[in-house]
């Protein structure tokens, strides 16, 4: 049977030691009460020292006192105060570390997009809409090859998926680029680096 422990109920629970009252709090939740309304406001303040923000360290004080409820049966050590201020701090360490960067306006004007500028953007996204419109006009043979190929398979894995050999999906592959040329009104010869493989 667990030991019971008495506390003097003078209405604020100020008389009990915070070991009495942690140690009562295991299986009364009212003692947990007298704890919480003890270290709230100093918890709060802890919070939004390190944190800057009332409302980062408001979520930040419930997220303490939510831990420490559920770790109580397993507080050990002569002070809860202390045991309760590591669970604050390890809060506010995972709050700021999680918290997206703030920066001063300034630093934005400062940041360079290294993605494709808008003009560029659409010249790909209409040059992908051509090639794909002259996939679709290739025999299907043709363009699972490409499409394999597009996938980033090499020739032997293209032929394996395929069960053909290297040198019919190298043969249907070169047709298939010949095709593309015509249909996009590029000229005959290959560019530099592109071949059949």
């Amino acid at each position: 049977m667990p030991k019971v422990v008495r506390l003097r109920q003078t209405g604020t629970g100020d008389e009990a030691s915070d070991e009495l009252l942690a140690a009562r709090a295991v299986q009364d939740r009212e003692a947990f009460g007298l704890l919480y309304d003890r270290y709230v406001v100093r918890i709060y303040h802890y919070c939004y020292r390190r944190l800057g923000n009332r409302e980062a360290a408001e979520d930040a004080t419930s997220l303490v006192f939510m831990r420490a409820l559920a770790a109580l049966p397993t507080h050990r050590g002569p002070s809860f105060r202390s045991w309760l201020f590591t669970i604050a701090h390890h809060v506010v360490l995972n709050t700021r570390r999680d918290a997206p960067l703030e920066r001063p306006l300034e630093f934005a004007l400062a940041v360079v997009d290294a993605g494709p500028s808008p003009e560029d953007a659409l010249t790909a996204s209409e040059r992908r809409r051509t090639v794909n419109e002259a996939l679709a006009l290739l025999p299907d043979e043709q363009r699972d090859v490409v499409a394999l190929r597009l996938a980033g398979l090499t020739g032997p894995e293209v032929a394996a998926t395929l069960g053909r050999s290297h040198d019919s999906v190298r043969s249907t592959q070169r047709r298939a680029l010949a095709a593309l040329r015509r249909l996009l009104g590029m000229s005959a010869e290959p560019a530099e680096g592109c071949h059949a493989s």
